[in-house]
C-alpha cells in the first residue's frame, strides 16, 4: 500500500532531526525561508508535534520542504497555525477552518489572518472596570436587589468574576445609567431602555451583516474566492464596519429629534388645552 506523503515527511524528520538540528537552529535565528523544524514550529506556535502533523494530514498545513532527510517549515506554516489557533479559540471547528482554507495557495495565510482579526475585532474596545456591590450602591445611591442584578448580568453590562466582584465590558453604558439615576430616573426603568436598545441594535447589526454577506462576500464567494480580491474584501469589511456605526448615529440623532420635538408638540397641546377648559 502506498504510504502518504506525510508519513514519509514525517519519518524523514525524525531520521534527520538529530543530524540537521544545530544548523536548523542557526537558519531560524536568521528567520529567512524555511528554516524551523517541526519541533521548532512547535515551540514557536505552543502546538503539539502530533497537532501540527495531524493539521499537516487534514490538509491545512503545506508540507515541509525537505532538506536532506528532514523537512523544514516557514513562515507561512507559522502562519497559517497561528489562523488556526486563533479561530479554534474563537469557536470555530476544524471543518469550518477547512472550507475557509481550501483552495488557497501560499502567501495566502498572511491575508487570511488578516481577514479574520477584522472579522472578529471588537467596534471600540473600551477598557473594562471591576466593582463589587459597595462600588455599584455609591454611585446609584442605593444597594441593587437581586432581580435587577440578574437583569443587569443578563443584559451584559455586569459580568460576575468571583468573590462579589464584577467586570463592566462597557464603562460608558454604566456611566449613562448613573447620569439617568442622577436625574431622578430609576435603575429598574433605566434597565428596561437598555432591553429595548439591546433588541432594535441587534436588528440594526443583522441588516449591516446582511449587506456585506449578499454584496461583498457572497460575489467573492461565487467567483471562487480569489487569493487576488481578499485584501479588497478585508478593506471592505474593515471599513462597513465604522459606516454602520456612523449611519446608525445619525439616523438615531434625527429620529431622537423628531420624538422629542412630537413628544412636546403633544404635551404642550394637552397643556394648553387644559388650561381653556
Amino acid at each position: 500500500m502506498a504510504r502518504r506523503a506525510t508519513d514519509i515527511a514525517e519519518e524523514a524528520e525524525e531520521a534527520g532531526a538529530a543530524a540537521n538540528g544545530a544548523g536548523a537552529e542557526g537558519d531560524a535565528e536568521a528567520g529567512t525561508g524555511d528554516s524551523l523544524t517541526i519541533e521548532q514550529l512547535a515551540a514557536q506556535t505552543g502546538m503539539t508535534v502530533r497537532n501540527i502533523r495531524a493539521h499537516q494530514s487534514r490538509g491545512l498545513l503545506p508540507p515541509p520542504t525537505i532538506r536532506g532527510r528532514t523537512g523544514f517549515y516557514g513562515d507561512e506554516h507559522l502562519l497559517r497555525l497561528r489562523l488556526i489557533a486563533e479561530m479554534q479559540a474563537d469557536g470555530f471547528n476544524l471543518k469550518a477552518i477547512d472550507r475557509l482554507l481550501a483552495g488557497t495557495g501560499a502567501g495566502a495565510a498572511e491575508e487570511l489572518l488578516g481577514f479574520k482579526r477584522a472579522l472578529t475585532a471588537p467596534f471600540e474596545q473600551e477598557e473594562p472596570e471591576f466593582l463589587d456591590e459597595a462600588d455599584i450602591t455609591a454611585r446609584f445611591g442605593e444597594a441593587p436587589d437581586g432581580k435587577l442584578l440578574a437583569k443587569s448580568i443578563k443584559l451584559g453590562l455586569l459580568v460576575p468574576v468571583g468573590e462579589g466582584r464584577y467586570e463592566v465590558p462597557s464603562p460608558t453604558l454604566l456611566s449613562a445609567g448613573e447620569e439617568l439615576a442622577r436625574s431622578g430616573v430609576p435603575p429598574e426603568a433605566a434597565i428596561r431602555v437598555l432591553e429595548q436598545l439591546n433588541r432594535h441594535s441587534e436588528g440594526v447589526a443583522e441588516a449591516f451583516v446582511r449587506l456585506f454577506l449578499e454584496q461583498l462576500w457572497r460575489p467573492f464567494e461565487a467567483a471562487g474566492r480569489p487569493e487576488e480580491r481578499l485584501p479588497d474584501v478585508r478593506q471592505a469589511l474593515e471599513r462597513v464596519r465604522p459606516l454602520a456605526s456612523e449611519a446608525l448615529l445619525a439616523v438615531f440623532q434625527r429620529k431622537m429629534t423628531q420624538a422629542v420635538e412630537q413628544a412636546f408638540g403633544r404635551e404642550l397641546e394637552r397643556g394648553a388645552g387644559s388650561r381653556r377648559r
